[in-house]
């Protein structure tokens, strides 16, 4: 149908449509900008962030579900224990501090530990601060029923922990630990320079198949990144089907040309159910790209390169990507990378970027 009326209805009645259209569009979003309510009018006519408004709703839920169906990582106890953990290095140190969520960290503690299910390491991680701040914090009487509670608990705790980390661990603890006994990367400024422009946005690759163990590898390293409370909200979805790889980067904007090139691809996908409260929503996409771009040149030391395929909130994208790989509906697509072997003959983009006072400014004075 719409294919038969574009040949019956003239182009240039159509372009003068389009035009009426986007002219009054604006003139629409002149007036809705003024007020706050005259906002909430315009897009609660839409459909704009439709999706987000369910995703957002339904990570909510999922959060809650997640304190009583325990699963392999629990995002309460991992923002509580970090918490823990920045009380326990604060200068000076309070005797007592975090009073007010040490009993819900108990609570949640004694729910999730003995599950099979939850993570080794985060199981240890939790312990090990925890019997720090117990050690170490005063007597009042919200710490000593917490303790109580929390003494109770452990002692259902078999320590046979087989934790895997690539941070320094003291004396075989996760806690805090002294910034001198980090590791000094072989690392100089020149150097890093260099990856950095190494690190380019490649779209012509080699017909070569890339090993998951490298993929493996590049993740473990990207999860050193920062992220809010250490909730790390996010996971890498890798594809190493060539085919499925292509119907994956289709989805997006901006792949039309060299979509069919990629060898594997993978989606960089946000977990809304991380958090309870809709003021954190935009945390999967802060904390996803600082992930995300760790990834990337932790993938060129290998000997990978990559292409960050931006991701638009388009309901059809959403719904074809949905169909080729299984997302929760509280899970959100912040982008995908394409990744592969270099074509060296290809060429990329040059890519002028902003420098100097375009891109820092000094508010010193």
């Amino acid at each position: 149908m719409k294919s038969f009326l574009k040949k019956m209805i003239p182009a240039s009645f159509i372009k003068a449509v389009r035009v009426i259209t986007h002219d009054f569009g604006l003139k629409l979003v002149s007036l809705a900008c003024k007020s706050k309510v005259l906002s909430n009018l315009y897009y609660g006519f839409g459909n704009s962030f439709t999706q987000e408004h369910q995703a957002v709703l339904k990570g909510r839920k999922a959060y809650h579900d997640s304190l009583k169906d325990i699963g392999n990582t629990c995002a309460l106890l991992r923002r509580n224990t970090h918490r823990l953990e920045k009380g326990l290095i604060m200068r000076p140190r309070r005797s007592v501090f975090a009073e007010g969520f040490i009993q819900e960290t108990v609570n949640c503690y004694n729910n999730v530990i003995t599950s099979k299910e939850l993570d080794q390491s985060e199981k240890k991680w939790a312990s090990d601060v925890l019997d720090e701040y117990f050690k170490i914090v005063g007597s009042t009487s919200v710490t000593d029923r917490a303790r109580s509670k929390y003494e109770q608990s452990r002692k259902k705790v078999i320590d046979d922990f087989e934790p895997t980390s690539l941070i320094p661990a003291i004396d075989s603890t996760f806690k805090p630990y002294r910034y001198d006994q980090l590791p000094d990367p072989e690392v100089s400024v020149d150097e890093l320079e260099k990856l950095f422009i190494k690190r380019r946005s490649v779209r012509w690759y080699q017909d070569k198949r890339v090993p998951k163990d490298l993929i493996q590898h590049a993740a473990n390293l990207a999860s050193l990144a920062p992220s809010a409370c250490n909730r790390q909200p996010y996971r890498f979805v890798f594809c190493n089907d060539k085919d499925k790889a292509v119907a994956i980067a289709k989805c997006a904007g901006g792949t039309t040309g060299f979509a069919e090139n990629l060898p594997s691809i993978i989606a960089v996908v946000g977990d809304l159910s991380a958090y309870p409260y809709e003021r954190d929503r935009h945390l999967i996409y802060v904390d996803g790209a600082l992930g995300s771009m760790q990834l990337m040149l932790a993938l060129e030391t290998l000997g990978l390169s990559s292409c960050s395929i931006n991701w638009p909130e388009v309901d059809a994208s959403e719904r074809r990507i949905r169909k080729i790989i299984d997302l929760k509906d509280y899970e959100r697509v912040v982008m995908l990378l394409a990744v592969g072997y270099a074509d060296t003959e290809g060429s990329v983009p040059f890519s002028q970027k902003k420098m100097n006072k375009l891109i820092l400014e000094d508010v010193s004075q």
